[in-house]
């Protein structure tokens, strides 16, 4: 991403951010007309807040560890609990809107301490629905992942390779809060499936190599007989690509960059293939998605399996005969109601749906991103069964 793009996002979402915390501020301070002293508290600690929240990417990035990940979990957390007050704040809006055209219908005179009262009910009924609402999804983020079990049919496939397995990790972002342990755990649990291919589709990582190396590590101890492929995310490029791909193919994982390989049990044999993430052509390097290339050549009886980090790819798979994509990026919208928001993006946000005449399964992912937690949408391991029709 150039300078004078990464400008422009910065300024766009630092405006964004600014104005979600004044209408937090509005909601939960101005409007609940909160005694002077606890006013000028709560004022600070939402400026403090928001600075904080801003402050800690570039400050994760030169501290320890430790430090790092604490800091990270306070910022991220309050941006999940800002989230979940703005949606929760448009909902009561919503309500006083409601409550207000009935004033004026019924054409009673305003009435100051009522609108004071109700605006203390709703910022205080907020405030323990939001809090507990991220309670509950720090909680899920933490839980055992589920595993995520879904045939799929395909008419190419060889009555050789009928029933094959593959699991598929996602959006993991082995980062400031996530590190060897989840990723031991993930790897133990992947392997307890004894799937005949592993899948890795891209955000695996949040950070160098050099900060990283020791927590990923694990992934080596990932075992599948027809092999562990791996393809880019947009985060892969945020933290220094090159570097990523090449400690990826010392730990014996197989990074498909716009290329194919065979998958082959006896004379059966389906073709995988895999393509750079949709954004990484803004970053150089020889980066970028290109489908036909990973395709050229190969023959079309064969049945055809994609790994593309970002869903919207589909749309070309289809065209080009894809029999089955597997997708992430959504996180399934982590947050609820994200999901929605995330449809304007994407054209499939999670689960397994047909497109045309292709398949596309998109996991929920195997992690998360910033905020630690997940409302209603749990992190996943998906085990996808190949069946023939």
């Amino acid at each position: 991403m150039s300078w004078g793009r990464f400008v422009v996002f910065f300024a766009i979402t630092a405006a964004v951010t600014a104005l979600l915390h004044r209408y937090v501020w509005a909601r939960l301070v101005r409007d609940a007309a909160l005694p002077a002293q606890w006013h000028r508290v709560a004022t600070i600690t939402i400026v403090v807040l928001a600075v904080f929240m801003w402050s800690a990417l570039p400050l994760s990035r030169i501290l320890p560890r430790p430090a790092m990940s604490a800091l990270s979990l306070i910022a991220f957390g309050w941006l999940g609990l800002l989230f979940l007050l703005v949606v929760l704040f448009a909902a009561g809006d919503v309500m006083r809107l409601g409550l207000a055209l009935i004033e004026r219908v019924r054409a009673d005179a305003p009435d100051p301490s009522r609108r004071v009262l109700l605006g203390r009910a709703i910022a205080a009924a907020v405030g323990v629905v939001a809090t507990g609402t991220a309670a509950w999804g720090v909680r899920t983020a933490l839980a055992q992942l589920d595993v995520r079990r879904h045939r799929v049919p395909l008419a190419r496939l060889p009555a050789g390779l009928d029933g094959m397995t593959i699991a598929q990790l996602t959006d993991v972002h082995v980062g400031p809060t996530i590190g060897r342990e989840f990723i031991e755990q993930v790897v133990a649990r992947t392997n307890a499936l004894a799937p005949d291919v592993v899948v890795i589709t891209g955000d695996l990582v949040d950070g160098s190599v050099d900060e990283l190396r020791e927590h990923v590590a694990p992934l080596a101890g990932l075992k599948a007989p027809l092999g562990v492929y791996f393809v880019t995310g947009n985060h892969e490029y945020y933290s220094g690509v090159s570097k990523w791909l090449a400690e990826l193919r010392r730990l014996g994982i197989r990074v498909l960059r716009n290329e194919r390989v065979e998958l082959r049990r006896g004379d059966a044999v389906i073709d995988l293939a895999g393509v750079d993430d949709w954004t990484a052509h803004q970053f150089g390097g020889g980066h970028g998605r290109d489908l036909p290339r990973a395709l050229a050549g190969r023959d079309p009886s064969r049945e055809l399996v994609l790994l593309a980090h970002q869903p919207k790819a589909i749309v070309e798979a289809a065209k080009l005969g894809v029999g089955l994509q597997l997708s992430g990026h959504t996180h399934g919208g982590q947050i609820f109601p994200f999901n929605y928001l995330v449809k304007l993006q994407q054209p499939y946000v999670a689960g397994l749906h047909k497109h045309d005449d292709a398949w596309i399964y998109v996991s929920r992912g195997t992690g998360y991103w910033g905020p630690p937690m997940r409302v209603g949408i749990p992190a996943e391991i998906a085990h996808l069964t190949l069946v023939r029709t």
